[in-house]
């Protein structure tokens, strides 16, 4: 019997779902190591300090290899593929600037050392590979439009990219002080909230197919859930906003980052499962 080269596609798209979940677990078994190795007797104040100990190389690792696995994945809209585009465009920078916090717990003597240089060779490095995926992505719009012109939400995806891009490309060049004072914080928050609009959009979009007759009434089950990780996602938040200006905690960030990315991991377990048999939804 021959192989199905379009079951292989949908396979190999679940796959590589599955090895993107299996990143998370990756990151939470070296941060809990790497406790471990201190005796279970300190954390640091958030996961990006993770940088600063010998948990840094699983750190960078998963977030680049994400922010790939998000660019690379096709959303089931345009609206999800942009939300993920721009999540894993951002994802890299989160593990090439340093959180400007070293923090106390490591398992050895964190050293201090001057990050400037390895800020600037990797990013000017993950500015190229943007120049030439933005070049590649502007040159397979403008081939699949053909005579009826580039398609709308494609053109709103180029842009996004190309304002992203730019940005920190202006920003590194004109303040690299301010970028690696900031540059961190300035990509993980905006991440972060394009996962959850693009958890939100799911749960929307879901709902319009089963009611548009598209998709099995069955299929309706996803709904609260996309809609209840979504909120969940808003809730921690708006309380680490509020407990930061009321009630400030030395581990909220950590502990915040920890229960966002378990939403995170379970949403993506969710979609795969929905998705483990077609790869996208009909449209």
């Amino acid at each position: 019997m021959e192989p199905d080269p379009a079951l292989a596609a949908v396979r190999t798209y679940g796959y590589l779902r599955l090895a993107l979940a299996g990143l998370v677990l990756l990151l939470f078994a070296s941060v809990v190591l790497e406790w471990g190795a201190t005796g279970f007797s300190c954390l640091q104040t958030s996961i990006s300090a993770y940088w600063h100990t010998p948990a840094r190389a699983v750190f960078v690792g998963v977030l680049v290899t994400m922010g790939v696995c998000l660019v690379a994945l096709k959303g089931n809209t345009p609206g999800e593929d942009i939300a993920l585009n721009f999540a894993g465009m951002l994802a890299p920078g989160v593990a090439f600037i340093p959180t400007g916090d070293t923090g106390t717990c490591s398992s050895v003597p964190i050293q201090g050392s001057d990050v400037a240089p390895a800020v600037s060779n990797n990013m000017q490095s993950l500015f190229v590979l943007g120049a030439v995926a933005l070049g590649i992505a502007v040159w397979s719009a403008r081939r699949s439009a053909g005579t009826t012109g580039t398609r709308r939400s494609d053109l709103i995806g180029l842009v996004v990219a190309g304002l992203v891009m730019g940005g920190g490309v202006v920003w590194f060049f004109l303040s690299p002080t301010t970028f690696r004072a900031h540059g961190h914080d300035a990509a993980a928050i905006p991440m972060f909230l394009a996962i959850v609009v693009a958890v939100w959009l799911n749960g929307r979009d879901v709902d319009r197919a089963v009611a548009q007759g598209t998709m099995a009434p069955g299929d309706g089950r996803y709904v609260p859930v996309y809609r209840s990780i979504a909120t969940a996602m808003l809730v921690t938040l708006g309380v680490t906003v509020a407990a930061t200006l009321f009630s400030p905690w030395e581990h909220l960030v950590l502990w915040v980052e920890v229960v966002l990315i378990l939403l995170f991991a379970a949403f993506w377990l969710v979609q795969t499962r929905e998705l483990w048999n077609r790869g996208l939804r009909p449209s």
